[in-house]
């Protein structure tokens, strides 16, 4: 079995690799020099986001992985588990920026990080750049690049958490951007989430496994839930757990018309393990109880 290193520092990392540390918890590198090449896996403590120039490696995460074209951005959170692997006569050239959380504590990227539902992403979800789009990643690299050859003062940690928050929040629109030049595809998972929830509901699968999860329907689209749930709402306006919610609240609502169900089979037919917990769910929908929606329909 192949094995996997734990780096949990960005100095580990450096080490590893040969770059040089210039800060301990905060570095730019640079993957365009024979002896920073090899095959690795890794579960990282820090984050990681990575400008993708050549087709030169691939980069995988967990079981997954994806050959991708030149000009694409990647990225990582601590705790994931993170492959390098070199392809035979091509020499790779990405630019990476690493962080750790201790670096962002108390600041406001820190305070925001988890709004950048990308760094969760499956590698096969990279985001594909346009030319004017590289070059907004590029200034934003090169700024915080420099700032770490400038001697450490006061202004340090502020000027490099800002541009990196400002590198991120440009991601962010890129990523939109891309759902929306995606929209053919989007709109095919949309008619497969709408059929997959429609089986489970019509089916034993919610009496046997449950209330249905965004995570089981993302896995049976093949995409990472994070993506998934951007993808939903980006087309829909709704989170993909409201629009599993409201579609149980419409099964629901037509089941409660048989008075020969009682409250207790409806709320198995959805998943329910407790008849009480479906109530919750109902009224916090409907302001109503389903015995009152039964008696007021």
């Amino acid at each position: 079995m192949e094995e996997i290193m734990k780096i949990d520092t960005v100095e580990q990392y450096n080490e590893l690799f040969g770059f040089q540390t210039r800060h301990p918890l905060v570095n730019m590198v640079d993957f365009d020099r024979p002896e920073s090449q090899g095959n690795y896996r890794m579960t990282v403590g820090f984050y990681g986001i990575f400008l993708k120039e050549t087709k030169g490696c691939i980069i995988n995460y967990g079981k997954n992985h994806y050959d991708f074209d030149d000009k694409t951005v990647v990225s990582f959170a601590p705790g994931q588990t993170v492959g390098y692997t070199r392809i035979e006569g091509t020499l790779p050239k990405s630019i990476g920026l690493l962080f750790h959380p201790d670096f962002i504590r108390g600041t406001s990227l820190g305070q925001k990080i988890k709004k950048y539902t990308f760094f969760s992403y499956e590698a096969n979800e990279a985001l594909h750049l346009s030319a004017e789009e590289r070059m907004v990643v590029h200034n934003c690299l090169a700024i915080v690049r420099a700032e770490l050859q400038h001697a450490i003062d006061k202004h340090t940690k502020s000027l490099i958490c800002t541009n990196i928050e400002l590198l991120l929040d440009y991601c962010m629109r890129f990523y939109e951007r891309q759902f929306i030049t995606r929209q053919d595809m989007n709109l095919d998972v949309l008619s497969r989430f709408e059929k997959l929830i429609d089986e489970y509901l019509n089916s034993e699968s919610a009496l046997q496994n449950g209330v249905p999860s965004v995570q089981y329907f993302a896995d049976k689209i093949c995409l990472s839930p994070n993506y998934f749930g951007d993808l939903v709402k980006k087309e829909t306006g709704k989170s993909a757990k409201e629009y599993i919610q409201l579609k149980m609240l419409d099964i629901a609502k037509e089941a409660l018309l048989y008075p020969e169900k009682s409250i207790t089979q409806v709320a198995n037919k959805l998943g329910f393990q407790y008849p009480q917990h479906f109530v919750r769910f109902f009224k916090r929908y409907e302001g109503i109880t389903p015995s009152q929606y039964r008696l007021k329909n």
